[in-house]
């Protein structure tokens, strides 16, 4: 697997990933009518996204920046999407050990998530294999397709 900067090219491939996975309402606080420009300004405009090529296609794909400007500028966040036909193949934790070195590197002391839906157990048990730790609840923060309002997680480790 080859995690590399996204270029041009990539985009459609993003874009319709990106669709998929806010289709399923149960991971990301997007709704489907999001816009082609917005997800296009989100995605390349504010920040470096990356993308992570398995046997030949873009199967994921992750934006990193810091969590807020100015003082709190010293905490990334970042937000990943892994392509549902590559699920559990290790895409999804080849993206965040990929993230955490580059914030690493790029000199941030902390990664922050701020809205990791609750029920999403992969994601949940990833990030707590990483070194995550809950560090607060939203109650009730997500609208889940399937299970109503469910909570939200706040979700931190230092670099």
């Amino acid at each position: 697997m080859e995690i590399r900067p996204a270029r041009a090219g990539d985009f459609d491939v993003m874009w319709g990933m990106f669709k998929t996975a806010i289709a399923t309402q149960d991971a990301l606080p997007f709704a489907g009518s999001f816009a082609v420009e917005t997800f296009r300004a989100h995605w390349f405009q504010a920040q470096a996204p990356h993308v992570a090529v398995l046997e030949g296609r873009v199967a994921g794909m992750y934006k990193m920046g810091p969590n807020f400007p100015d003082l709190g500028a010293h905490v990334a966040s970042a937000t990943y999407v892994v392509d549902a036909p590559a699920q559990r193949q290790g895409v999804g934790r080849a993206l965040v050990e990929h993230s955490l070195e580059r914030a690493r590197a790029e000199g941030f002391l902390a990664m922050q998530f701020n809205y990791v839906v609750s029920t999403n157990g992969p994601a949940v048990a990833l990030y707590r294999k990483l070194g995550f730790d809950v560090v607060g609840t939203l109650p009730k923060a997500f609208r889940h397709g399937q299970l109503g309002l469910v909570d939200v997680f706040v979700m931190h480790r230092f670099l």
